[in-house]
């Protein structure tokens, strides 16, 4: 075990119906970093992120998490942004967000605090009575962000979060990662835009039909590669 890794996978695979998702995949995170899963899509990025969420389990291999494996109660400690954005669309918009705050331990009354705060930071204090199914979808991203955030989680998992964001999102999102890494947060994000990962990216690693080919820190990936554009297919 080692203490310094916020997340660990050693030898995972996955197979669904026959088709290997992802094969003898090995990754190293380490506490405090930014850290960027890179492929194409169909790579095995999300496959990958749901064995570290337990959402599945791997066929094969071991899951760690902060030096230990994964555990039940490790949840609170985690902030997951899914591929496949989820809202209570008949909620309100504080409720919606303090409602989450609880599902990840917060008492009521500091989820109440806490959500009116973010709120104002993202931009939605206005709205904060207004039902969430009558938000743009670019207010429903925003909402989406502080949800995951909420409880000040130690590891952020972000599935493609850049996906479908308008400029002014992508910088809120960008904002908000740099903000997590000066605190000292581990960020592990997957995206298929290297534009992404090399403006946020310590470590980065590149996988492709679910193997990784190509994983370091991106700054010596970059001298050794001459360059700072990977195409995998």
């Amino acid at each position: 075990m080692n203490e310094n890794l916020a997340v660990e996978l050693a030898g995972v695979r996955k197979v669904f119906d026959g088709q290997v998702a992802v094969d003898d995949l090995s990754l190293a995170v380490p506490a405090g970093s930014v850290f960027g899963l890179l492929g194409p899509n169909g790579a095995g990025k999300t496959t990958t992120l749901r064995m570290i969420m337990d959402i599945l389990g791997p066929d094969r291999g071991e899951v760690r998490l902060f030096g230990r494996p994964r555990r039940r109660e490790d949840g609170a400690r985690i902030g997951y942004l899914p591929e496949e954005r989820g809202l209570y669309r008949k909620m309100q918009v504080e409720e919606h967000l303090a409602f989450l705050g609880e599902l990840h331990g917060l008492g009521r009354a500091r989820a109440r605090e806490l959500a009116r705060g973010w709120l104002a930071r993202v931009g939605l204090a206005e709205r904060a009575r207004a039902k969430v199914e009558t938000l743009s979808k670019g207010l429903q991203q925003k909402l989406q962000l502080a949800g995951t955030v909420i409880h000040d989680p130690e590891l952020l998992i972000l599935d493609e979060p850049f996906s479908g964001l308008d400029p002014l999102n992508q910088t809120l999102f960008r904002e908000l990662i740099a903000d997590f890494r000066q605190r000292g947060r581990t960020i592990l994000f997957s995206t298929h835009v290297m534009e992404h990962a090399e403006k946020l990216c310590d470590r980065i690693a590149l996988i492709a039909r679910g193997r990784v080919v190509l994983a370091g820190e991106l700054a010596a990936i970059k001298r050794e590669r001459g360059g700072n554009v990977w195409r995998v297919t």
